[in-house]
């Protein structure tokens, strides 16, 4: 009676090790992850959907600037009833899309990132800071891409866009620097470097 039982345990090692071997052999036909090739350039992205909600984002607010073109200027207005001064507007533009900004150019041109006066590093809803001689910021705007921003201008009389690159004159003020209220994932609003 002894000699089935070894003999079935011998049988037992046996299946198993034939099972183990099989297992074995199959696991080493499936390709490897790296052998594969690269992924397709349609592959899904795992960031796509944040980057495709921050690009509507400032679609919108490059939107809502352009929608106030030929609003009379107003000094303190900051509605499209009755008219908008530049930071006036700038408020007006970013609380439709419920991002908190101060009231004056000045207070706007300290809110956010530093960003440097690079016109290639900018974004549409970067705010853009003005003004003349050494007083500080006296005029803010709303960038808009292509080198050109929104802004209520007294000159003009009402809201208007322009192009960065405008010839001197004594009426338009200097281009100061750049605030980037919006974050993107490399920013930081903590951060304060800057030629803003």
């Amino acid at each position: 009676m002894t000699l089935p039982v070894i003999a079935s345990a011998s049988r037992r090692q046996l299946l198993l090790r034939s099972l183990a071997g099989c297992i074995l052999v199959a696991a080493c036909a499936l390709p490897a992850r790296a052998q594969e090739g690269p992924a397709p350039l349609d592959a899904p992205k795992p960031f796509t959907a944040w980057s495709n909600s921050v690009h509507a984002f400032r679609d919108s607010l490059v939107t809502m600037a352009r929608a106030q073109v030929g609003t009379r200027y107003v000094r303190g207005g900051q509605s499209p009833d009755r008219g908008f001064d530049c930071s006036g507007l700038i408020r007006y533009v970013m609380a439709g899309l419920h991002v908190r900004v101060p009231r004056t150019a000045a207070e706007q041109a300290a809110a956010g990132l530093a960003v440097s006066r690079d016109t290639a590093r900018l974004r549409p809803g970067d705010l853009l800071t003005f003004g003349k001689g050494s007083r500080g910021v006296s005029h803010i705007g709303i960038y808009v891409g292509n080198g050109r921003y929104v802004h209520a201008s007294s000159v003009a009389g009402r809201v208007i866009e322009s192009d960065i690159e405008r010839p001197k004159s004594p009426l338009i003020r200097k281009w100061r620097g750049v605030r980037r209220v919006v974050a993107t994932d490399a920013d930081s609003l903590a951060s304060d470097k800057g030629d803003g």
